[in-house]
């Protein structure tokens, strides 16, 4: 992978000590610099993901099922700022994506897929734009969670990453694939140049799935907190869905993690909900919103069963080296 070795002998938090003010405000020489990138590379690729409160969800949904060893361990990594809560930073991805240093994470964010064939299939989707093999969100989680296996279970001791940047992109990746647009279709780039309405609002598809049925959502029925959105979710793994919990846990062959799966799930999430009844021009209103609405929260439920189940695996330390990624 392109990738893999990024991070190399570094401290675990030198990166979030020195640059704190990325997450909190930035020069405006700098807000001139990142706009211009901006307009850009929307020129190039438009890049969008779960919106903060889709993130914010999935990693506090995780850290409700995180095992004593893995929580401890996930403290221990999260920059000190974070206040031992990984639900806080896990939009940290997103917010650095546009500086020049981490372009090249862009592709990690989602996987085209060839339009409505409504499959996928790592060997002939996962690239990027230049054509680069594994850069895409499935390939990232694979070398990410390699990574924390490597430091904590010894699969390779002699590498050394830094393990809280691979912790946080680990946790935000997890999120983005079980988006179903981060695996959507090549011909509209996951539904970023579909344009339609919200209400009365215009936007794009892939912006809809992101941010505004979430928004919409917590402004309708949760009393504008995303804190109430996330325990009616939990309440749902706890209650509605709990026979479902040891499926979305498991992988074939006893693997740790199983992107590709999350992958062919959202793909066809998106071919039968994102995608329909959703052409150019479209105005997405009630019906859409109210038939959406819990495939996304199912979505972010699934993907916080499975980032915790991931770094219980990695973090566990009774866990046997010889036992497959």
């Amino acid at each position: 992978m392109v990738y893999s070795e990024l991070g190399t002998n570094q401290k675990n938090k030198t990166f979030f000590e020195q640059k704190s003010s990325l997450l909190k405000h930035c020069r405006i020489q700098e807000m001139g610099w990142i706009v211009r990138l901006f307009v850009l590379m929307q020129l190039v690729h438009v890049v969008f993901c779960w919106g903060k409160h889709g993130h914010y969800a999935v990693c506090k949904i995780a850290e409700g099922y995180l095992s004593k060893d893995a929580m401890a361990t996930v403290k221990e990594l999260l920059p000190d700022y974070a206040n031992g809560e990984l639900a806080s930073v896990c939009s940290w991805p997103d917010d650095i994506k546009w500086y020049y240093r981490w372009y090249w994470t862009s592709p990690l964010h989602y996987v085209d897929t060839p339009s409505f064939k409504c499959n996928y299939k790592y060997g002939r989707d996962c690239y990027d734009s230049a054509g680069r093999r594994n850069n895409c969100v499935t390939g990232a989680i694979f070398n990410y969670t390699k990574q924390l296996f490597s430091a904590y279970q010894g699969y390779n001791p002699n590498l050394k990453y830094n393990l809280t940047e691979a912790l946080i992109f680990l946790a935000h990746y997890m999120a983005d694939v079980h988006q179903p647009l981060h695996v959507g279709f090549t011909g509209d780039l996951g539904g970023t140049i579909l344009k339609v309405r919200w209400y009365r609002k215009k936007t794009n598809l892939h912006h809809v799935w992101d941010t505004l049925i979430i928004d919409t959502a917590v402004k309708t029925f949760y009393g504008s907190d995303l804190s109430t959105m996330v325990r009616a979710i939990q309440r749902n793994i706890t209650d509605a869905w709990s026979s479902d919990i040891a499926s979305w846990k498991s992988c074939r062959h006893h693997d740790r993690v199983c992107p590709n799966l999350y992958a062919a799930e959202s793909v066809r999430l998106a071919c039968n909900f994102a995608y329909k009844n959703a052409t150019p021009g479209s105005i997405l209103e009630d019906d859409y919103f109210l038939s959406r609405l819990p495939v996304v929260e199912k979505r972010l439920a699934q993907g916080g069963i499975r980032l915790a189940a991931v770094l219980n695996q990695l973090l566990n330390f009774e866990v046997k080296i010889g036992q497959s990624l």
